[in-house]
């Protein structure tokens, strides 16, 4: 691994002698270290990346303050001096800004307490004056800074594995390719051990390993890298889980809920809450958001949280046969996938003693607690007011937003006053969902993305990414205005295309304001995240309107597909939209190529390219794309979306009344004995549904096993498979819908 002493020579002040700089380098390299270099002479954001870079990747930095040299202290300092001492301030302040524990050494001449302002000396760790010690001296000094740097960087799990992966001993234990050596003896496999490389495989090691901790137990190395992340998250507990968030919300539903407990869910949760509903027997009850007529999810309404409107739902369930039973627990997506985000600690006030636990599904906010921009709208702060009775969870996704590999999850817990959590409970539910074989590398990506962020790191990673969304925002505006041809869009509040971060009030949702197309939105309640950016393109407004034909109309699917032949992958397509998500992972070199992508792709539907000219994997896919013109293609689709009326379809199948039969887990228990008959798509309307029935794009489910199934959602599903004959490579899918090429059909109850 290369960290350099990173050795900064500033414009400002005076230039001083080099000689005994230049001896110091030498000094450093005799002593074995590697030496980086950085002029200082700039100001502005192209600066301060390279600082943050100088700030991350440097093992020490050694900052040259030269002043003028005097025998007296009584004489003025001079104005050059007084530059110098202030761009030292200045430089101090950003690194910190970025990395509050790399070693900062100041090196001069004649440097002292009364000619470096406190400010300075406080935030560094030492002082080199040339001439008092010998270069060599002064090189074995900074090498026990640098010694100690890296030396504690690696938090506890993740030092403790590379320790056990360096030290060479025989592997006697499973996996059976024994630190990769398997491998080595097949050609594919001495491929795949290439490709990944001999660290991946010496670390992939057995639970038996014990100086590394157990992660079913909590305990070792394990343990304390979970205690220092829940400090960084500000959370009473914290366990990491290798199974994703999908694994995290069902080991916390089931430490709480048993069969006929009620609960409280967001209806456009995420499938592995309704998982839990049906693993643990619960009884659901159905909190319903708002949606805008070009597919994006809204908040759910204020007074869907009071205690009388949750009652009232519990008096109108047919499900419910104990009307003064308490609610266990309530589950909220936060933030919905669109980026949507309630203020949390008015729900945390609110819903205290109302129902027993509160979970926050934030599988897409785990950057919440790191930037003032969202305080208060995030689920576990242990810092803030504690609930009086109920507990608050938050599982959060890792590897969506922040630094941890695929599967990377973890759950946040704060307690009550009274200290109604039972961890004991919450372990059994962990061994339940875990499993005995853990792949150690997501276990040390949940680590190392948890130490990422603590202290000022995690705030300036936040930081950049809010302020990568914003250029990219105002970019695609800037264009708008400088272009009238231009017709891609973002989603978002009409912010002035200024500079720097935004203000917290201009990204709230307000009931008068028209870009977000919500029919119901409570003021000051939520707000939308700017680094979830939904890219919007010609064809349908918020509201539901069609362009006409022959105006320019681009599916979001079409330009999907054009990105993704061309190296941009995006999370989710609409429409007539595209989700990209500005994680801490994103460059100015990323989301500038995605606009130049964007001129590209106007380019080629102005002059109407061919599909096998634009997009050659494609047509080879589907030739019978391959002569046709890019625009002639989205006229086309359009049209059919238009015909169909598309954008009223999507949101009512999600916003008309659903009629529960059963329970969803006695709906899977009749799936599992088999007393289910697989129905055809024109025979299914009045039919009760076995399985989950969930449309891809987005994902949100439709219906949950025991719900009836509606008009509007058969002529959904008879129009996506006439979508899919139509314009194939062009459709989503349903999952819960069987295809066997000839039929499309679902497990549905019997009738009895």
């Amino acid at each position: 691994m290369s960290f350099p002493v990173t050795i900064v020579t500033p414009a400002e002040g005076p230039a001083g002698a080099q000689q005994p700089l230049e001896l110091l380098e030498a000094a450093l390299i005799r002593a074995g270290l590697e030496l980086g270099r950085f002029g200082d002479d700039g100001r502005g954001t192209e600066r301060l990346g390279t600082l943050a870079h100088v700030a991350r990747s440097s093992s020490a930095v050694l900052y040259t303050l030269q002043l003028t040299v005097r025998r007296s202290h009584d004489r003025p300092e001079e104005p050059s001096d007084v530059a110098a001492v202030r761009a030292a301030a200045e430089f101090v302040q950003a690194v910190r800004a970025h990395n509050d524990r790399v070693p900062i050494l100041l090196f001069g001449e004649q440097l002292t307490a009364r000619r470096i302002p406190q400010s300075v000396l406080s935030r560094i760790d030492g002082v080199i004056n040339a001439y008092e010690d010998t270069p060599d001296f002064l090189a074995r000094k900074i090498q026990r800074e640098v010694s100690h740097y890296l030396g504690q960087l690696a938090p506890p799990f993740f030092a403790a594995l590379m320790r056990y992966a360096n030290d060479g001993a025989y592997s006697w234990h499973c996996p059976g390719h024994s630190g990769g050596t398997a491998f080595l003896k097949s050609p594919i496999g001495t491929l795949f051990h290439g490709f990944f490389g001999e660290n991946l495989l010496r670390a992939d090691v057995c639970n038996a390993v014990e100086e590394l901790g157990q992660l079913l137990d909590h305990s070792g190395p394990i343990a304390d890298s979970e205690r220092l992340a829940a400090r960084t998250f500000r959370a009473d507990h914290l366990y990491f889980v290798t199974n994703g968030t999908s694994t995290s919300n069902k080991i916390v539903w089931n430490s709480l809920v048993g069969p006929g407990d009620i609960v409280a869910v967001d209806r456009n949760c995420h499938k592995s809450v309704l998982h839990a509903i049906v693993l643990t027997g619960a009884v659901p009850i159905y909190l319903m958001p708002t949606r805008n007529r070009a597919g994006t999810i809204g908040p759910i309404p204020r007074s869907e949280f009071t205690a009388a409107a949750l009652q009232a739902k519990i008096d109108a369930s047919p499900l419910v046969t104990d009307k003064s039973k308490r609610i266990r627990l309530l589950a909220l997506t936060q933030s919905t996938y669109d980026g949507i985000i309630y203020r949390a600690d008015e729900l945390r006030r609110s819903l205290d003693g109302v129902v027993d636990a509160l979970h926050f599904d934030e599988a897409w906010l785990p950057h919440a607690g790191f930037h003032k921009l969202y305080e208060g709208m995030h689920g576990v702060a242990n810092d803030r007011d504690r609930t009086d009775r109920t507990v608050i969870y938050s599982t959060q996704s890792t590897h969506k937003l922040l630094a941890g590999l695929s599967q990377a999850s973890q759950i946040l817990v704060q307690d009550t006053t009274g200290g109604h959590f039972d961890s004991r409970v919450l372990a059994q539910a962990y061994r339940m969902h875990t499993s005995t074989s853990p792949q150690y590398a997501i276990i040390a990506s949940c680590d190392v993305s948890a130490e990422m962020m603590a202290g000022r790191r995690g705030h300036a990673l936040v930081e950049e990414s809010i302020t990568e969304a914003m250029e990219f925002r105002r970019t695609i505006i800037r264009v708008g205005e400088e272009r009238d041809d231009w017709w891609f869009g973002v989603w978002g509040p009409d912010t002035p295309p200024r500079t720097g971060l935004p203000e917290r009030s201009e990204w709230e949702l307000t009931a008068d304001a028209p870009w977000h197309g919500f029919d119901q939105v409570d003021d000051g309640f939520t707000m939308l995240d700017p680094i979830k950016v939904t890219l919007t393109m010609p064809g349908l407004t918020v509201h539901g309107e069609f362009s006409e034909p022959g105006s320019p109309s681009i599916p979001g699917v079409v330009l999907a597909r054009y990105l993704a032949e061309h190296g941009v992958v995006v999370e989710k397509t609409g429409l007539y939209s595209l989700l990209v998500l500005f994680t801490i992972g994103i460059t100015k070199g990323r989301w500038n190529s995605l606009v130049a992508e964007l001129h590209r792709f106007k380019s080629a539907y102005d002059g109407n390219a061919e599909i096998e000219r634009l997009m050659p994997a494609f047509a080879a896919a589907y030739p019978g794309y391959a002569r046709l013109g890019l625009r002639d293609l989205c006229d086309a689709l359009h049209v059919t979306y238009r015909d169909a009326d598309l954008a009223e379809l999507t949101t009512t199948i999600y916003t008309e009344p659903v009629e529960q039969v059963t329970l969803p887990a006695d709906a899977w228990t009749a799936m599992a004995a088999g007393h289910v008959e697989h129905v055809p798509l024109e025979k299914l309307a009045g039919r009760t549904t076995a399985v989950l029935l969930t449309p891809y794009p987005p994902g949100i489910p439709l219906l949950v096993p025991g719900e009836r199934i509606g008009e509007t959602i058969v002529r959904f599903l008879r129009h996506e498979q006439v979508l899919a004959q139509r314009w194939p490579g062009f459709t989503g899918i349903t999952h819960g819908v069987a295809d066997d090429g000839d039929h499309r059909t679902v497990a549905c109850l019997l009738d009895s």
